[in-house]
């Protein structure tokens, strides 16, 4: 009986912690979606208040901010280069897993050590002799930024596919190349559709990277051509000005596709991550 109640009380301690880091959270996102609705002018006097009717500014921050960066321009770009980078991302480095995972031999095995080092090498580290090398093949611009995804991406995606492929039964491979399957038919009618939940995992990774990323296309595109993150940054004005009702309101609508896609697979990302992680 004393060991329940202390049971209990041990969950009640973590659930009040468990909320109080939600919270924590989920604040700072509460109160850019607050101020979003402010005039530019009440937002740096009055942060954490709630609108009233004086500082109240219905949509007009959104409308401003939708204009003065040509968010729906941004937005399409954005949208391109994630949905491509991510599809490519999935489809190539589940392959590439599947064949280090399944050919044993001393190139596969350094072909995986060499993916689970390029994840953690800073790319700080590499930043400006990549942009340099982009310059030179004619990577800058939105296309070859979806290859340098595909590089950057590879070594994280490949080590969670690799973990679960080895959970994957190898006698239901060999029992369909029995019966007349190639393998690539293999792949593409067996295990693939096996790989569904760390798939969606390594696409929810890569979309809330590559959606949110400033840096990279910054430096590989630079203001040609201009995604959201970089949108955003010039509703910064002269003498440091910044019109920081519209920047809230292009937040918010910038994290949007982002929780909807997550909440359409969360119930998958805890499953691919334990699996790919955990069994490899």
């Amino acid at each position: 009986m004393e060991q329940s109640l202390g049971t209990q009380r041990v969950n009640r301690v973590i659930f009040v912690i468990m909320l109080i880091l939600a919270i924590l959270f989920i604040a700072p996102i509460l109160i850019v979606l607050m101020n979003s609705f402010k005039g530019r002018f009440y937002i740096s006097d009055t942060p954490f208040q709630f609108p009233n009717s004086e500082t109240f500014a219905g949509l007009s921050n959104y409308t401003s901010g939708i204009v003065k960066i040509g968010f729906f321009n941004a937005f399409g770009l954005s949208l391109f280069i994630t949905v491509f980078s991510v599809g490519l991302i999935v489809l190539l480095t589940s392959m590439t897993a599947w064949y280090i995972t399944r050919v044993k031999t001393k190139f596969t095995n350094l072909l995986y050590y060499i993916f689970v080092f390029s994840m953690i090498v800073p790319f700080q580290m590499v930043m400006f002799t990549m942009t340099k090398t982009a310059n030179v093949i004619n990577l800058d611009n939105p296309i070859g930024l979806i290859v340098i995804y595909i590089g950057f991406g590879a070594g994280l995606s490949v080590f969670l596919f690799s973990g679960f492929v080895k959970s994957i039964p190898l006698e239901i491979e060999e029992a369909v190349l029995i019966d007349g399957y190639n393998p690539a038919q293999s792949f593409f009618k067996i295990v693939l559709p096996l790989l569904k939940p760390i798939a969606i995992t390594v696409a929810i990774l890569n979309v809330m990277w590559i959606w949110n990323d400033y840096l990279l296309p910054l430096l590989v595109i630079g203001s040609e051509w201009k995604t959201i993150p970089i949108a955003i940054q010039y509703l910064k004005g002269g003498y440091g000005s910044i019109d920081m009702g519209a920047m809230m309101a292009m937040l918010v609508l910038a994290i949007v596709p982002i929780i909807i896609f997550y909440l359409f697979c969360q119930r998958y990302i805890i499953e691919g991550v334990v699996a790919g992680a955990v069994k490899g």
